[in-house]
């Protein structure tokens, strides 16, 4: 069952698009090579997105092993290659804003598209690093645009530790960075407090998942 989504009252009637990102996204350096980036409210019109995206995107569930049976994946997913039509334009638009500020730094253009339905607060994800690919041996950067209802990110070191914890939804951007897919870790959890949905999108370099 999907939870009641309550639209920004800044976000009505704002045209779809993206913000500049330039002094606006916030850099915070973390431990063994590590960053993170945030620039609050960069798609406007993410409420609009939002439900665009629950009726035009055709999500799947997925099962999975863990331990020693299969369970459901806590999440609806849908994955777009290089080359796939994407269910909207803006996000054309969004990755020509990423590879226009972070070219230099990361060196490629992004060229994937993830998507997670979180449809309440039973769904989540475990603490993980995107390291299937070229993640788990290179630097790299992985960004993520949250629409919808805020859920909590949280990032730790990896093996343990304190972690950090930022409300993303409404349009916000998170972007990781350098040795963050090999040495921190990120999770959604699950939370009991009554939440609406939410829909992370997630934009990698090739060979990056």
């Amino acid at each position: 069952m999907t939870g009641a989504f309550q639209a920004s009252l800044l976000g009505l009637d704002e045209e779809l698009g993206v913000r500049p990102l330039g002094g606006a996204v916030r850099r915070t350096v973390l431990d063994h090579g590590a960053w993170i980036d945030v620039r609050r409210g960069w798609l406007s019109g993410a409420d609009t997105l939002f439900a665009r995206l629950t009726e035009v995107v055709p999500w799947h569930a997925e099962r999975r092993h863990m331990y020693d049976k299969v369970v459901d994946v806590p999440r609806l997913l849908k994955f777009y290659d290089e080359g796939e039509t994407l269910p909207d334009r803006v996000f054309d638009e969004a990755m020509r804003a990423l590879d226009a500020h972070y070219q230099e730094e990361l060196g490629e253009p992004f060229r994937t598209v993830g998507l997670c339905f979180y449809r309440d607060g039973r769904d989540s994800v475990a603490w993980h690093g995107d390291t299937i690919g070229r993640g788990s041996t290179e630097d790299t950067m992985v960004a993520i645009l949250s629409v919808g209802t805020p859920r909590s990110l949280l990032l730790r070191p990896r093996g343990g530790g304190p972690s950090i914890r930022h409300d993303l939804g409404h349009g916000d951007l998170l972007v990781m960075g350098g040795s963050c897919q090999r040495t921190w870790e990120h999770a959604v959890p699950k939370t009991a407090r009554p939440t609406g949905p939410r829909i992370s999108v997630q934009f990698r370099p090739r060979g990056v998942r």
